[in-house]
């Protein structure tokens, strides 16, 4: 895991590369690399790698980067970890291949040799890299398949520079500021900025599973390689099997999934809840031999003996498994002083990563330099309300989308309701209008704002070309594009999987995580691990997110079992609540989503939409 950056003057009257400019972009990274740090531009000066090392495989100086081929012709900079390396260093090796390391850089430099650009369909991690081919003056930038690694982009027409983290392009000083109206309205509509865009015009993010090939007449368009909702409708042509078989091929599934995510040079720790997700997780990891595991449980004082505390049931998974538990605990305090560091961390403007900020900052404190998650398990297993609100919603109001203007008239008449004093959430105005269709439904489940109150927060022009561009129902209708013959349970794993965990839940994870240098592997979130479950009705029928208990041998406790689903949650909302002098009781999520928004933008991004 590491932090990367790059600068590509492609055209032959672009400036040369700026080491300096290199430089600056990799110091605003230095968190992401504390174990070394190193520059490198071609003979031409056309060409220039920076890298920031964590280092996790190959721990010398084997490991160190940017990596060269034996032969000078390929450079690659590279951020994540290739857990099926061992098994293409093999391939590559009886194909006549040498290596000088142990390390997976060196393996990716082999495979480009062999396969070039479709390399990357073979590849099990979590990636994003720049590779060079001098031979064909190319610059190949990918981003693995679901995106668990980010990488930004920006072109000046003359010169191509991407980066680990969107604020590294703005720290070297050559690339614009502008704000992107798509971005910013992205942001307050969903609570996250939906990939491409970022709130900055000239910055944009490398979509998961996709490659971008830049040339001497610069780049190309981003080319796709791996589809979620195609992957999905590939799954489903299996047969289903029946349900004692559904159970075994979920619990092999998990077991591969965790054996290659326990691929490091270094200990391997957990993200421990008292969630069945990541206690599973733990269970297997002992299962598979894994021995003096640190569980990293995350706890907070104003939770402390009620139903929200995780520590005491998450004590009781560790116990069961020889765990090392490990609880701290976060107050009001310490948020109030972490805020600056969270807000400068935070890459991309969102409503959440505090949890993840808290947890990765307790693993460092206890040594641990790489952790798995749960992250992703309840994408997988039908583990959110939306599985059953949305194709509910779609199901039960279709018809209304064959009456023009119902809808419309509906919102009008809940909004002036709402006006007059009475009790209605917002969102209820958009019901008949929105709630017919799989990606009208979806929006109303994860908005924070609705489009039509956006009206009482953003300027008029910013938000009308927001909107345009963002597109927000096109953008989920896009989402599903391939996948007609899909259940509804595959249906929403499909909006879930590439919306809200690929633009909030993971990109959350990578800079909380990256901020205190530790690696956050997420084992439920891997395309070999998709593919290898049931399809989606299926994974209902079994009960799939309870069935998750039962894959440790021991099982994980009855307490776990019967354990209301809470989420893993922080006291935000009543923090917020407290500092504008209210009663302190604790918001309940929608309203505590809003007042998080606002306190975001205003203390980190608002600058932009007036710049």
């Amino acid at each position: 895991m590491c932090g990367i950056a790059g600068i590509h003057a492609y055209l032959k009257v672009a400036p040369p590369v700026d080491r300096a400019e290199l430089g600056r972009m990799n110091d605003r990274m230095a968190a992401r690399g504390p174990d070394g740090s190193r520059l490198w531009l071609d003979a031409g000066g056309r060409v220039g790698f920076a890298h920031r090392r964590l280092a996790i495989i190959d721990l010398s100086e084997g490991g160190t980067q940017p990596k060269h081929s034996a032969d000078g012709a390929l450079t690659i900079t590279f951020n994540g970890e290739i857990y099926n390396y061992r098994e293409l260093r093999a391939e590559l090796q009886g194909r006549g291949y040498r290596f000088e390391t142990g390390s997976d850089s060196e393996v990716l430099l082999q495979l480009y040799a062999e396969y070039g650009p479709a390399m990357v369909g073979r590849l099990r991690g979590m990636f994003a890299f720049g590779l060079w081919d001098a031979r064909s003056r190319q610059l190949l930038l990918a981003r693995d398949p679901l995106g668990i690694k980010p990488l930004y982009w920006a072109d000046d027409g003359w010169t191509l520079r991407f980066a680990s983290q969107a604020k590294a392009l703005l720290a070297g000083g050559a690339v614009s500021a502008d704000p992107d109206p798509a971005g910013i309205v992205g942001f307050h509509l969903l609570g996250s900025v939906p990939e491409p865009f970022t709130v900055w015009r000239a910055i944009h993010a490398l979509p998961a599973g996709t490659t971008l090939i830049v040339d001497a007449t610069g780049p190309g368009a981003p080319r796709r390689y791996y589809d979620v909702a195609g992957a999905l409708a590939a799954r489903s042509a299996a047969p289903p099997g029946d349900p004692a078989s559904a159970r075994q091929r979920l619990a092999a599934a998990v077991h591969e999934s965790v054996r290659y995510h326990l691929v490091a040079d270094v200990p391997v720790a957990v993200f421990l809840s008292a969630g069945l997700d990541s206690g599973a997780l733990l269970g297997t990891m002992a299962q598979l031999g894994a021995r003096e595991v640190t569980a990293v449980t995350l706890a907070f004082e104003e939770f402390r003996g009620g139903p929200l505390d995780e520590a005491p049931l998450a004590a009781e998974v560790a116990a069961r498994y020889g765990a090392r538990h490990v609880v701290r605990t976060v107050d009001r305090a310490e948020f109030d002083r972490d805020l600056p560091a969270i807000l400068d961390a935070m890459d991309l403007p969102t409503i959440d990563g505090i949890n993840t900020w808290f947890v990765a900052k307790a693993a460092r404190e206890a040594g641990v330099k790489v952790a798995l998650s749960g992250l992703g398990a309840d994408e997988c297993f039908g583990g959110y309300p939306s599985f059953t609100d949305v194709p509910r919603s779609v199901r039960w109001l279709r018809p209304f989308d064959w009456l023009p203007g119902v809808g419309a008239l509906a919102r009008r008449g809940a909004a002036a309701a709402i006006a007059a004093g009475l009790k209605v959430h917002p969102k209820m105005a958009g019901v008949l209008e929105y709630g017919g269709s799989w990606a009208g439904a979806y929006l109303l489940r994860r908005s924070v704002y609705m489009p039509w109150e956006l009206e009482d927060l953003l300027d008029p022009a910013l938000l009308d070309e927001g909107m345009r561009r963002l597109a927000p129902l096109g953008r989920i209708d896009a989402v599903l594009r391939g996948g007609d013959a899909l259940c509804g349970f595959d249906r929403v794993a499909a909006l879930e999987t590439s919306l809200y965990m690929r633009n909030q839940l993971l990109r959350d994870a990578d800079w909380a995580g990256m901020a205190h240098s530790i690696e956050i592997r997420v084992p439920y979130v891997d395309p070999f691990f998709l593919a290898a479950l049931p399809p989606g009705n299926v994974l209902a029928a079994v009960n799939a997110k309870e069935a998750v208990a039962d894959i440790p041998q021991p099982a994980l406790p009855p307490a776990s079992r019967g354990r209301r689903k809470t989420g893993f949650v922080t006291p935000v909302g009543r923090w917020l609540s407290e500092a504008a002098g209210s009663s302190g009781q604790t918001a309940d999520f929608s309203t505590a989503s809003r007042a998080w928004a606002l306190r975001v933008w205003q203390a980190g991004w608002s600058g932009a939409a007036a710049s």
